[in-house]
């Protein structure tokens, strides 16, 4: 495979950046964001400064990163499942396929976790409109140190992993 040269300032990585809605610095220093689409201003009448603009255009399920690498891997996969294009938050964030959901979560969720450094952290954002957070945890094989659901009245997650050492 080949890597992307990084810049060691480079700690942080966001695998599907979508909007980059989370983030309080949608270009902070540290970070590389990533997407496997690319949507610039105006791809939506309703939100017309929005934009998909990832650093590096890739798949989550083929990162082109060494193992190891990152101190914090930042993942929002798309959490509907849905064919319908015209649904707002698809065209936001994507959707999954119903019938290969299970398998590309769990692809994507392990390369985030190789190229995350022992002792690093992987913040996963989830929600629960389409698959329950349980049946989410039961397809990712990992428990969350810990997690907090946002409180709105579409039950969103953050969950936090750890690569501890003992558990590669």
């Amino acid at each position: 495979m080949t890597y992307y040269k990084i810049d060691k300032e480079k700690k942080i990585l966001d695998i599907c950046c979508g909007l980059r809605a989370m983030w309080f610095n949608k270009n902070h220093p540290n970070a590389i964001y990533c997407d496997k689409r690319i949507r610039p201003k105006g791809f939506d009448d309703f939100r017309p400064n929005f934009s998909v603009i990832p650093d590096i255009q890739t798949e989550w399920s083929n990162l082109p990163f060494p193992n190891d690498f990152f101190h914090l891997v930042v993942m929002d996969p798309p959490h509907i499942i849905t064919k319908e294009d015209s649904h707002r938050m698809v065209k936001y964030y994507g959707h999954l396929e119903k019938d290969s959901w299970e398998t590309d979560i769990k692809t994507g969720f392990d390369e985030a976790w190789r190229v995350l450094k022992p002792n690093g952290i992987l913040v996963f954002k989830w929600s629960e409109a389409s698959i329950k957070k349980k049946h989410l945890l039961s397809v990712l094989q990992r428990e969350p140190l810990f997690g907090h659901p946002n409180g709105s009245r579409v039950p969103c997650h953050w969950l936090t992993f750890m690569k501890l050492e003992e558990s590669q």
